[in-house]
């Protein structure tokens, strides 16, 4: 191992940032840049680039745009039943403050606030909106921060207003929007999904004779990229499109522009009998009385086969030497199963890793029709001496057979240039996720995934990163309990120096500036600079559905903990020296998980900035 990794510092370290210019002993090594230090909602650190600029993804705007045209007197007696029973449970609400302004479509920030977690509800709820009949919810941003001390703007990828001109007006704040990441030549991808619009038909009615409203949406998850700060959307289009629009996604891009991700590439044949059935499928007139695209919409879960793929995009925004990157098991020819894989990160070699499905028997020659598949696993992405494509395991024997779904046993996150590739996998003795790491540069019989020594034996932990000095950042738990199934154990952002001659877990609060505000939840990107994206606690000002200041009865801001993109900066010079390390108090709502903290607090939210187009 350490031969190993001196071997990378030795291919590897050209930055400020050399594993022999910083000290990671437990003292102030790193100063903590909150991104978007105004914002008034959460925000979550993404992937960063050479130049410091963060792909952030944020969540719960305020002043959602509920159409309450669409609502009819049952959903508003509802709206008013749930505030009346359920306001204790919910942090600032109260019962319905003003009905009759409710139903006009005028609510108070309370009543708009019970007003979308009703329409939250229902979309969650399958049996209660089964064929989209109320308007849809996904508020998610998409957002780059170009730099530390600017404040991110956001990305108008497909979202439109309520008539379908996009990034106009009002919009739906129906989409699913991530900026993923920023290349070093500052090209911006990442997903996105189409905005839900309202559609009558005067054809379909409900059994009083009354006109049924629907939403639909031209196409779900879908590439885009843009190489001009994201005043130019560009999509991906998928390469197999029927039935819905297809699926693309893309994920990652090195330094000459190489992209990876995946698309769908096949369709579903099960799924297709499905649709084609006379009797129970979309023909109209169907059984379900809905629009065709409607019940289409229905069935796109596992519509689509799909494939980890890499392209180029050239300097005019072209996508260029597209390419397929197969699948880790070859199907039965009669095997009707939706098989797929995904390419996560790529390195300035065109090596790209990720995940892919995979048999229970990793023996398997001859897969037989209902060959036993309950897992995917991490994969590189490669050819052989003669240029034949590779997908190979690193797991190979360390399988968990009898899942009845399929279990993301483990994931290959990134790859640096030196061929370090890190992820998750779990442990199979104790069944926990753990982080991992694996020299790629040996033949494959030799390749080991190295499991190392983290916080404690159950800890859940997972990398998101490495730089080319083999500097590796994620998350772990560092709790040993939990108090209840509710309250997940607390996690934090850590670094492991995979070159150290006594390579050890580090949690990274240990190494900020004394007295730090800031409890970093998880770390999620690490540059060749040693700069460090990340998630963290903070305290800050509340604000209600509208985005008002919420006071106390002084008139004093009440403040809570939030989750904010933050950068952590390497110290230069001289560092602090904290003295010994004190118990902290734990903050209220720090051991919440990423996302989790993102779709607390309905009533809260971030301020939206679009970029200029």
């Amino acid at each position: 191992m350490k031969s190993f990794a001196k071997n990378i510092l030795a291919l590897g370290v050209t930055s400020a940032l050399s594993l022999s210019a910083i000290n990671y002993s437990h003292a102030a090594t790193y100063e903590v840049i909150e991104v978007d230090k105004e914002a008034i909602g959460y925000t979550y650190g993404g992937k960063l680039n050479i130049n410091g600029l963060i792909a952030v993804s944020g969540a719960n705007s305020f002043n959602f745009p509920v159409q309450f045209d669409y609502l009819n007197d049952n959903d508003f007696n509802q709206i008013q039943y749930n505030a009346q029973v359920g306001h204790d449970y919910y942090f600032g609400l109260e019962p319905i403050e003003d009905f009759d302004a409710l139903k006009a479509g005028d609510p108070t920030a309370n009543d708009l606030a019970w007003s979308k977690m009703y329409l939250q509800g229902m979309n969650d709820n399958g049996n209660l909106n089964p064929y989209y009949e109320y308007q849809m919810v996904a508020d998610k941003a998409a957002l780059v921060n170009f730099g530390a001390g600017s404040q991110s703007v956001e990305l108008c990828v497909f979202d439109t207003d309520f008539s379908g001109s996009p990034c106009t007006g009002v919009l739906t704040r129906s989409t699913d929007d991530a900026v993923k990441g920023i290349s070093d030549s500052n090209v911006i991808f990442g997903t996105a999904t189409a905005a839900y619009l309202p559609i009558t038909n005067p054809d379909f009615t409900d059994s009083a004779g009354e006109l049924r409203d629907f939403w639909l949406r031209a196409h779900g998850q879908r590439g885009f990229y843009s190489l001009d700060n994201g005043a130019t959307i560009l999509p991906l289009t998928p390469i197999y499109s029927e039935y819905g629009g297809g699926i693309s996604a893309l994920f990652d891009m090195n330094d000459t522009n190489t992209a990876v991700g995946y698309s769908s590439y096949k369709l579903s044949e099960g799924r297709e009998e499905d649709i084609l059935d006379p009797a129970l499928g979309c023909v109209e007139p169907n059984r379900f009385n809905v629009p065709y695209d409607i019940c289409i919409q229905d069935h796109q879960a596992g519509m689509y086969h799909i494939q980890a793929f890499k392209a180029t995009i050239s300097a005019t925004g072209e996508l260029e030497n597209t390419e397929g990157l197969g699948l880790l098991v070859t199907p039965h020819a009669d095997d009707k199963r939706g098989f797929s894989s995904q390419a996560l990160a790529v390195n300035n070699n065109g090596v790209a890793v990720g995940y892919s499905h995979g048999w229970n028997n990793p023996d398997v020659g001859e897969p037989v029709v209902n060959e036993r598949m309950s897992g995917s696993y991490a994969v590189i992405f490669k050819e052989d001496a003669e240029g034949n494509k590779q997908v190979f395991d690193f797991n190979r024997e360390v399988y968990l057979p009898n899942y009845s779904t399929i279990f993301s046993f483990s994931r290959a996150h990134d790859i640096n240039d030196s061929g370090l590739v890190v992820g998750y996998t779990h442990n199979t003795e104790s069944g926990v996720k753990k982080l991992f790491y694996v020299d790629t540069n040996v033949p494959d019989s030799e390749m080991e995934m190295i499991m190392p020594k983290d916080f404690f034996n159950t800890s859940i932990s997972s990398a998101a990163a490495v730089n080319s000095a083999g500097v590796i950042v994620g998350k772990a738990e560092v709790d040993t309990h939990n108090a209840s199934p509710q309250n997940p154990r607390r996690t934090v952002g850590f670094l492991y120096d995979t070159a150290s001659d006594t390579p050890e877990m580090i949690n990274l609060n240990d190494l900020l500036t004394c007295n730090s505000a800031y409890d970093v939840l998880e770390a999620n990107d690490i540059n060749d600079e040693g700069q460090i994206s990340a998630t963290a606690i903070v305290k800050s000002k509340s604000y209600d559905a509208l985005g008002e200041p919420i006071l106390d009865d002084s008139g004093n801001p009440v403040m809570i903990d939030v989750a904010r993109a933050v950068l952590l900066n390497p110290i230069a010079g001289e560092v602090d020296d904290c003295g010994s390390e004190e118990d902290k108090v734990e903050r209220q709502g720090a051991s919440f998980n990423g996302f989790v903290l993102l779709s607390l607090l309905a009533l809260f939210g971030i301020r939206r900035k679009k970029a200029n187009r």
